[in-house]
């Protein structure tokens, strides 16, 4: 098995692509080892030492540290990986949490027009671009013209994510959507 490695716009978050998808549907954020109970290859790399934060996607796993450097750390991640897949195991205990609607969506009846169309345009548009970078973002919210965002895996604390929300979103959101106004992270 040749797993490739790819940087990303967070230094402290690396992308692992093992060659064969990782999750058929959806996305998984294990923010800590305790929200990893589900998962046998997250619970594998949550044992690497330095290893604070593992994002499933469909054929990538992104895995954030701590100030323990790449060097160090990298092959102990790369073993963990190799050793998942070389015991058959599943990646996700259940598929369908992987799946799941995001919870804690927050928006007035009369605006349900205007939140279609947001998450159309990150669906369409901007999830694929961050994706590419070992990430995700979901809608939470949408309110007098701002509208909240959550930033998941390498996203999730990248310097470069504010600048990623505020310049590219929202002015791509701006541009299709008039009534964007602003648009502000959200954990």
């Amino acid at each position: 098995m040749f797993i490739q490695t790819e940087s990303t716009p967070n230094p402290d978050t690396l992308k692992f692509l093992p060659g064969q998808t990782v999750l058929a549907e959806g996305v998984v954020d294990y923010p800590n080892a305790d929200e990893a109970a589900a998962s046998p290859l997250a619970r594998r790399l949550f044992a690497v030492d330095g290893v604070t934060g593992v994002f499933l996607g469909n054929d990538f796993i992104s895995v954030s540290k701590d100030d323990t450097p790449w060097q160090h750390l990298k092959p102990a991640v790369l073993g963990a990986i190799m050793e998942h897949y070389l015991s058959g195991e599943s990646v996700v205990e259940d598929p369908d949490a992987a799946a799941a609607l995001p919870e804690g969506e927050d928006f007035a009846e009369e605006d349900a027009a205007t939140v279609a169309m947001i998450k159309e345009i990150l669906d369409e548009r901007v999830r694929p671009a961050v994706a590419g970078d070992g990430g995700d973002i979901i809608f939470r919210a949408y309110r007098d013209g701002v509208v909240h965002l959550a930033m998941r895996g390498a996203c999730a604390g990248c310097p470069s994510s504010t600048m990623t929300l505020q310049m590219g979103i929202q002015n791509l959101l701006r541009h299709f959507i008039p009534e964007v106004q602003e648009v502000r992270p959200v954990a």
